[in-house]
């Protein structure tokens, strides 16, 4: 899908037109922000399209693909519009994978280099060694000795692109890999139309980012929504991106107050971390608002940092093959706390009926059922996948997995994953309303709920929860919490305390680890 189709008679577009663009009308404005170091929209551009240059020099060509594994630093745009423009495919990894799971990338997406941070060579090396993929280095010091060319030094030997190459608009831009909740990862083929159009309409008539604003960049880039929404968006507006390269609430909060940020987006434990860290300090930023995305939030979550912070959370929904909204509380209306808001323009979203495969049907508003997505979001398919891609694009509608209701003013609910829902007596148990409940207890900063195999009831209702640092209360206090607010058979029969929760690339609590880690004791 990645083989350019481009003639003189057809259109073209490009993801990298995004920073060129900026470029010409906001020459002079700070696109990014990393530490001490302002980095303005010319600049980028230019040292872009000198690194672009490197990497033509290097044999990277039209189709190319180049996998990339870079933090949340300067050098991410930077890599990343320079494999674009050259109408390369960019396939960002995942910072914390091991050498194995990088092979897997690497062998799976066709990668023909790796793009690797010297900080991370010491998994990126070994796995692009095993899938006999050539390593270009960034972030390395002149007189580090890493055995690999700097792509720095390269920039500096080779003659910069002038501009970047037109692509045929349905040509693959990216390829992400899901996070493999079932099986091995998946790449997700983005095009370029899709993700210009998502940033577009994201734009345009969901949020309200304009040139001058500044956005916390801690939403890691290689995640589809760090990616999209915080990049792309804020550089298609003109705006600054002040990057966090590693999250944590203490560190987030003093730099969106040090650097007068006036949005944040985040996934739900960010906004634990961040209420987390405002308890130590007065300080507090003049945030316009807040997006989350990537896990359903509590509303007692939303309810809290509205007091703290004095901003209002707009939730919404959406996954790496949706490029990646497909519903929002769009901005400039009054949020609805608890629902992921309506369909963002042009795309389509529905209630099917989950229990048939081959064919959508779509059911009536208030009925429970998987949320289906069609539009100009969807991606082109999974890589070397075409099984898969049948599956998973039905009648022309992407089936997400997860169940949720429609109102008739068009809001959706979500209710929970297909996979996450727990079958306790034959009763059904969606975690999402137990975890509700335990997030509204005050000592409990983050909760999971999951299901357990049981010899009597099929499967057992359990949770781990962090708790604040000076609480007292026990996990038997929180079962009788949790059993005064909802039904005999939904309430959690065992509470496991734990220092942190598992959580995965993008901020999702990874469930199936802790059903690893508890269900023995179960089988």
């Amino acid at each position: 899908m990645s083989s350019s189709r481009t003639s003189p008679s057809r259109a073209t577009a490009s993801v990298a037109s995004i920073l060129k663009e900026s470029a010409d009308r906001h020459a002079d404005a700070v696109a990014v922000v990393v530490g001490p170091t302002e980095t303005t929209y010319s600049e980028l551009w230019a040292e872009t399209r000198a690194y672009a240059g490197a990497l033509r020099a290097k044999g990277v060509t039209e189709g190319s693909r180049v996998a990339m594994l870079v933090p949340n630093v300067t050098d991410f745009p930077r890599v990343y519009y320079a494999i674009l423009s050259l109408g390369a495919v960019a396939v960002p990894i995942h910072a914390l994978l091991k050498q194995h799971e990088i092979e897997y990338v690497l062998h799976d997406s066709g990668s023909a280099m790796l793009v690797c941070a010297a900080p991370l060579l010491g998994e990126g090396a070994p796995g692009a060694g095993l899938a006999g993929v050539d390593v270009v280095t960034v972030l390395a010091p002149p007189d580090l000795v890493t055995g690999f060319d700097r792509l720095e030094a390269l920039a500096e030997a080779a003659e910069p692109i002038d501009t970047y190459v037109p692509r045929d608009p349905f040509d693959t831009a990216t390829i992400l890999y899901t996070s493999g909740t079932t099986g091995q990862p998946k790449g997700a083929e983005g095009s370029h139309f899709s993700l210009l159009e998502q940033t577009n309409a994201l734009l345009l008539s969901t949020f309200k980012i304009e040139a001058g604003d500044r956005l916390l960049g801690a939403l890691p880039l290689f995640h589809t929504f760090g990616q999209t929404c915080t990049m792309n968006v804020a550089f298609r507006a003109g705006a600054t991106m002040v990057m966090v390269p590693k999250f944590d609430g203490d560190t987030a909060l003093r730099v969106m107050v040090e650097q007068h940020c006036d949005i944040f987006m985040g996934v739900p434990t960010m906004y634990m971390a961040l209420l987390d860290a405002a308890t130590r300090t007065e300080s507090r930023p003049s945030l316009k608002y807040a997006i989350s995305g990537g896990a359903a939030l509590p509303v007692a979550i939303i309810d809290r940092f509205r007091e703290t912070f004095g901003a209002e959370i707009h939730e919404g929904y959406g996954l790496t093959e949706t490029s990646p909204v497909a519903t929002f509380n769009h901005v400039g209306r009054t949020p609805r706390p608890g629902t992921i808001g309506t369909a963002i323009w042009g795309v389509d979203v529905e209630v099917a009926d989950p229990s048939v495969s081959d064919s959508i049907v779509l059911m009536p508003n208030g009925s429970i059922g998987e949320i289906v997505v069609r539009g100009h979001n969807i991606m082109n398919g999974y890589l070397n996948r075409p099984d898969d891609t049948e599956k998973a694009i039905v009648d022309g509608w992407f089936r997400t997995g997860d169940l949720a209701t429609k109102d008739d003013d068009g809001y959706f609910t979500i209710v929970d994953r297909t996979k996450d829902m727990i079958i306790r007596n034959g009763y059904n148990v969606y975690p999402r309303q137990v975890e509700e409940v335990l997030a509204s207890h005050p000592d409990v900063r983050m909760a999971a709920v999951f299901g357990v195999p049981h010899e009597t009831h099929g499967q057992e209702i359990e949770a781990a929860v962090v708790l604040a640092p000076e609480s007292t209360t026990s996990p038997d206090d929180l079962i009788a919490f949790v059993a005064e607010e909802i039904a005999a058979y939904k309430y959690p029969r065992v509470v496991h305390v734990l220092d942190a929760l598992p959580l995965g690339p993008s901020g999702k609590v990874l469930k199936r680890e802790l059903v690893q880690r508890f269900a023995p004791a179960h089988a």
